[in-house]
């Protein structure tokens, strides 16, 4: 059986209304509307979003939430997409900061349908310091094709993409595509020519994305 999350206070932003975030209009197909739970004016904050693989290595966590934790000091607002792995080591890495130190999950399903099962817990968590974020109708399950398009909702919201690990096949190329497209910062975190979880990193910046090797690299790069 799917864990729901029962809501706290869901809220319904059609595009258009003046607290739709203005960088999904970017997009080519802007969704209609968002459901949000959680506190809908951090999408006043700048963001910035870490994705990486959902099998992450130890040392793919460990950076996960390096770049987390000092992006966050920052006074980013830290995007990821709830999944195993990257995803949820950059999520609770932000948590873990304190009140100030917000996250924002965009969800692959409806705001209440939590996937994987495993992070209903950590959802409850974002939800308090933070927001969940969809385009999808409340209980909605999570289906493959849903995905894709939840990636470019992340690469619109956010200024940048922080790649920590990822295969050569990996959805986390989906996203930093999306975002160069965008017009979006592209970052990768290098790793061994041995590991198949660094080759996508090591793809993109063979394509042009800045290698970083700590968050000052990121912080470099941005205006905000």
């Amino acid at each position: 059986m799917r864990p729901f999350l029962t809501p706290s206070s869901i809220t319904r932003i059609k595009r258009g209304d003046k607290k739709y975030p203005p960088r999904l209009n970017d997009l080519h197909d802007p969704p209609k509307h968002i459901y949000i739970d959680g506190d809908i004016e951090l999408l006043q904050m700048p963001m910035i979003a870490i994705v990486g693989a959902r099998k992450a290595s130890a040392e793919g966590l460990k950076n996960a939430a390096l770049f987390a934790q000092g992006l966050s000091h920052a006074g980013l607002l830290v995007v990821s997409g709830l999944a195993r792995g990257v995803d949820g080591a950059a999520h609770q890495a932000t948590l873990n900061q304190g009140p100030n130190h917000f996250t924002m999950a965009v969800c692959g399903a409806g705001v209440d349908v939590i996937y994987p099962k495993e992070h209903l817990g950590l959802a409850k968590c974002i939800r308090q310091q933070g927001l969940l974020i969809s385009e999808l109708p409340l209980g909605e399950e999570p289906k493959s094709s849903h995905f894709p398009r939840r990636n470019r909702i992340i690469a619109a919201l956010s200024l940048g993409v922080v790649v920590v690990e990822a295969a050569e096949r990996s959805g986390s190329l989906i996203t930093a595509r999306l975002s160069a497209e965008l017009g979006r910062e592209i970052f990768a975190v290098p790793g061994s020519i041995q590991n198949p979880l660094s080759a996508g990193c090591h793809l993109l910046i063979q394509q042009g994305a800045k290698l970083v090797r700590n968050p000052k690299d990121v912080l470099e790069e941005l205006i905000f």
